[in-house]
Formats: structure tokens, C-alpha cells, sequence
């Protein structure tokens, strides 16, 4: 009986004691670093001494982490947009917009949106087709994809004041639709500023 019982007690007496190891006094946590209990720290790496260089003889070889620093020139981080860099929209571009603006006409926002989206696959650096888009999705009453794509337009219109003016005036009319009449007239400011 003694025994059956001594077995079915061992593997619960084994992991109270591997638990009783393994919390210690030193706040639950059984590494010791070496050295009595003081911090240690990571060992100097050696030095070499360098020989006395002739720099006539052979010029200095720099490691990676040795190089002086050279300070390069500073470089735009974005890339301009078509009105910057004076490129003009790719005609397969404004041909899609005339067929947008053809289907907007005769109230088939879905196609217009279609053409649109082709157009911003082509040019999608422009800020005329960002634009456009948002008017088709005004015509399909879909005003917050609407101001999304003026946004983006405005982040792309560049130096070009009139293509900005008239992104901040069609942004505050978007917004004076979905009820943000406070953000319609902060549009309507930027687009006076300009």
C-alpha cells in the first residue's frame, strides 16, 4: 500500500521540488552573474598598436566604422509631382478623364468611376485625376471616398496654385456636405490664401 501510494506521490513531490529550486532568494530569478554578485561588464576588446606610418609610402586604410564622416547633399525625399516637374498627363490619361466627364454627364458615376481609376493607374502622380475621382464619387454619393481622393490630389498638386485653389474649394464643398461646416471653412481659407 506504502508503495502504491509513494508513486502516485512522487511526480508531485518532483515538481514541488524542481518549483522550490527554482525560487530562490534572489527575487525569483536563478542566474548569478560571476564575480560575487557584482555587476559585470563586457571585457575591453585589445589594441593593437599601429607601426608608425610613412604616408608617402601607403596611404591609410579606414575601416567602416572608422570613416570619417562625410556629409552628403541633401536630397528631396519626395518625388515632385506632374505640375513640378512639368510633365504633361499621358494622353491615354486624358482620355479616360474626357470619358469620365462624357459619363458623368449622363449620370453613370460607376462608369465614370471605372475610367477614373484606369486614368490613376496611368498617371498616378496627378492631381487632375485625384480630382476628378472625387467629383465621381460626390455623383455617387460617396462623399468620404470623396474626400480621401481630394486630399491625396491636394498632396500631389504641388507648386501649382490654381490646381490647389481649386482642390481646397472642391475639399470645402465635400465637407460642407457631410456636415463639417468648421473644416469647410478652413478649405475655403487655404483656398482664399492662395
Amino acid at each position: 500500500m506504502i508503495k502504491v501510494t509513494s508513486i502516485r506521490f512522487a511526480p508531485l513531490a518532483l515538481a514541488l521540488a524542481l518549483a522550490g529550486c527554482a525560487s530562490g532568494p534572489g527575487g525569483g530569478s536563478i542566474y548569478v552573474p560571476m564575480g560575487g554578485g557584482e555587476p559585470s561588464r563586457a571585457p575591453e576588446p585589445p589594441r593593437t598598436a599601429e607601426p608608425e606610418r610613412n604616408s608617402e609610402q601607403e596611404p591609410r586604410v579606414w575601416r567602416k566604422s572608422e570613416e570619417p564622416a562625410v556629409s552628403e547633399p541633401e536630397q528631396p525625399s519626395r518625388t515632385p509631382s506632374y505640375r513640378e516637374s512639368g510633365d504633361a498627363l499621358p494622353a491615354a490619361a486624358v482620355t479616360l478623364i474626357r470619358d469620365a466627364d462624357q459619363r458623368l454627364q449622363q449620370g453613370d458615376s460607376a462608369g465614370a468611376i471605372s475610367s477614373l481609376e484606369r486614368a490613376q493607374r496611368i498617371a498616378p502622380r496627378s492631381a487632375e485625376v485625384y480630382f476628378k475621382l472625387a467629383e465621381a464619387y460626390v455623383a455617387g454619393d460617396n462623399l468620404g471616398a470623396a474626400e480621401q481622393f481630394t486630399l491625396k490630389g491636394l498632396s500631389l498638386a504641388g507648386n501649382n496654385s490654381s490646381l490647389q485653389r481649386s482642390g481646397w474649394l472642391l475639399l470645402a464643398d465635400i465637407r460642407r456636405a457631410r456636415g463639417n461646416v468648421a473644416g469647410a471653412s478652413q478649405a475655403e481659407d487655404r483656398a482664399r490664401a492662395l
